[in-house]
């Protein structure tokens, strides 16, 4: 009983040692979609100053396909260690199992909560040449369409496929989805005139704003965004109620050792509070959050009631 009592001192001396030390090489961190979207975004500002407090290279590695399930397979298997993380979104972890007889994931067991990093908005944005510059023109136009108003999405399952199709829902026209992989992707299509409308965050969506390729229809938040206060909402363009927003966190898989949930929880609440990286988010149209593990764990099951409701009255299987 004295060795076994010894034994397993001995291992929780090690154990203590090593979250005392984490990290002491280079952390990973999965983004499931391709460069250059707000889960991509989010994850190199939170990545790069992670960085310097950890005296160690986070690097981030973009996993796309699936609409996310793909990266987050991979963090799902990966050792429990610390050294894996995944940025997570409200597509993967509260959406895209809604939309499968059979899903590889439970978002729930299969991971550990982190934290909350950013919250951006969605937006519905227009190739320059399209004939409609509000919603109700969108609308006039769409119905116009014998099979429907394409529209481009990061993918299959993400919010921004179930916003375009509760949109269509809501106002009675038809929608055609046009899936990418990734935001940049999605925001490129647009850009180019591939498709005319785009279910886009506005970090996507802003580049092509600005080069006079795109323009915003409106946003899907409650009142007008900082970003540029000339965006109309949704909601006061005629569709009352009408509101969505894509968070991104970092989570890890079940399993991760506490000590170590703990300190990731609160070094990246400590850079989440850092002036620059505000201001890092807020150009880009987002906002940086910051939780403990328990609110965010909170906030994926609520998300995933809320939004399994309307695709289960949206009727849509991937399988």
């Amino acid at each position: 009983m004295r060795l076994i009592a010894l034994l397993l001192l001995s291992f929780c001396a090690v154990f203590a040692a090593g979250a005392q030390d984490y990290p002491s090489r280079p952390v990973k961190i999965v983004v499931p979609y391709a460069p250059g979207g707000v889960t991509d975004i989010a994850s190199r500002i939170i990545g790069v100053k992670l960085s310097e407090i950890w005296k160690q290279q986070v690097v981030i590695e973009n996993r796309p396909g699936g609409g996310g399930v793909v990266g987050t397979q991979v963090v799902a298997k990966a050792t429990p260690d610390g050294y894996t993380l995944l940025a997570a979104t409200v597509s993967e972890f509260a959406i895209t199992q809604h939309f499968y007889t059979k899903f590889p994931l439970d978002p729930i067991k299969d991971f550990t909560p982190i934290v909350l990093v950013s919250d951006t908005p969605l937006m519905f944005a227009a190739h320059v040449s399209a004939p409609f510059n509000t919603v109700a023109e969108m609308l006039a136009y769409a119905k116009k369409q014998p099979d429907g108003l394409a529209f481009a999405s990061p993918g299959n399952g993400t919010l921004n496929h179930l916003t375009g199709e509760r949109f269509a829902m809501e106002t009675k026209v038809k929608m055609l989805h046009i899936p990418y992989k990734g935001g940049a992707p999605a925001g490129a299509a647009l850009a180019s005139g591939e498709v005319p409308v785009g279910v886009v965050a506005a970090s996507s969506a802003l580049p092509h704003i600005k080069s006079g390729r795109v323009k915003a229809i409106a946003v899907t938040m409650s009142k007008r965004i900082p970003l540029n206060l000339q965006w109309p909402t949704v909601a006061e363009s005629g569709v009352p109620g009408f509101e969505a927003s894509n968070w991104v966190a970092l989570v890890a898989p079940t399993g991760t050792p506490r000590d170590i949930v703990v300190k990731v929880n609160a070094d990246a609440n400590h850079v989440l509070r850092l002036p620059d990286v505000r201001e890092r988010f807020a150009g880009v149209g987002a906002e940086a959050v910051g939780s403990t593990p328990e609110e965010l764990a909170a906030k994926i099951r609520s998300d995933s009631e809320r939004y399994g409701k309307i695709a289960k009255q949206l009727k849509i299987k991937l399988d």
